[in-house]
């Protein structure tokens, strides 16, 4: 298994990682997000060609996770991590964590932040054994606020969603 740069040839392959993990949800009474679109592939694009669009590669070199990053303020804020579900339970999501925070380290920002569902098993607790730690509702700067806000616009405050963060130094 490897990270790298996500290449463009690879974007709709990506959409079908994502649309693999998500369908985990319905068991969870979450079908509105098993449904939900990813990303289109021209913002895919913006990423991959940003640099902060990583892809883990198995054996054969066909995409089995992907990760995007963006900077939020003094944060790296991982967007989106998925990872097939056939790959699952073998270091995949942590390493490509890694790397978004090696890219936030190189970028000379402070946190590694994400968004998440609070009780969803292989979501916040999961994070939260990889060394992040819940960032109060007082506690978040503006651009974290309106991550949160887009969200909720987006629907997805129907459900239980908690702010994570691990320091980059």
């Amino acid at each position: 298994m490897r990270i790298r740069s996500a290449a463009p040839v690879e974007l709709e392959a990506l959409r079908g990682i994502e649309r693999a993990a998500g369908e985990q949800f319905r068991a969870l009474g979450m079908a509105a997000i098993a449904e939900d679109e990813p990303l289109p592939v021209e913002e895919l694009a913006e990423f991959s060609a940003a640099g902060r669009a990583w892809t883990a590669v198995g054996a054969d070199g066909s995409p089995v996770g992907y990760l995007l990053v963006k900077r939020v303020g003094a944060n790296a804020h991982v967007e989106q991590v998925s990872v097939h579900p056939s790959f699952a339970r073998q270091g995949i999501g942590r390493r490509l964590l890694e790397t978004a925070a090696d890219w936030g380290r190189g970028q000379g920002l402070k946190n590694l932040t994400l968004t998440t569902f609070g009780e969803v098993p292989w979501n916040a607790p999961y994070y939260r054994r990889l060394g992040f730690r819940d960032v109060p509702a007082d506690a978040l700067e503006p651009g974290l606020k309106q991550v949160v806000a887009q969200e909720a616009a987006a629907g997805l405050a129907r459900w239980p969603r908690v702010v994570l963060s691990r320091p980059l130094a």
